[in-house]
């Protein structure tokens, strides 16, 4: 029976973390697509605002996007970098 070493199963975690810091793009998409429904409703129901719709839609959307973001850049450091497996 092989024995798991302990660098192998940092290694292992890692990969089982990043996979679950991906999902965090989850939440982002789902916002981000409820975000722009809602404004293109908003722009069906008063045309003349559009401009100060799509401002305020694309702000709401950057800053959604940041935590989607930050979990791929914490599953990219998890699986290339892996600090502690040295």
């Amino acid at each position: 029976m092989n024995q798991v070493t302990g660098v192998e199963l940092i290694k292992a975690c890692s990969a089982i973390g990043a996979g679950l810091a991906v999902i965090a793009g989850i939440g982002p998409g789902v916002g981000q697509g409820i975000a722009a429904g809602y404004a293109a409703s908003a722009v069906g129901r008063n045309p003349g605002a559009q401009g100060a719709i799509r401002s305020t839609m694309l702000l709401g959307q950057a800053v959604a996007e940041t935590t989607g973001l930050y979990g791929l850049l914490v599953a990219i450091l998890l699986l290339f970098v892996q600090p502690l497996a040295r």
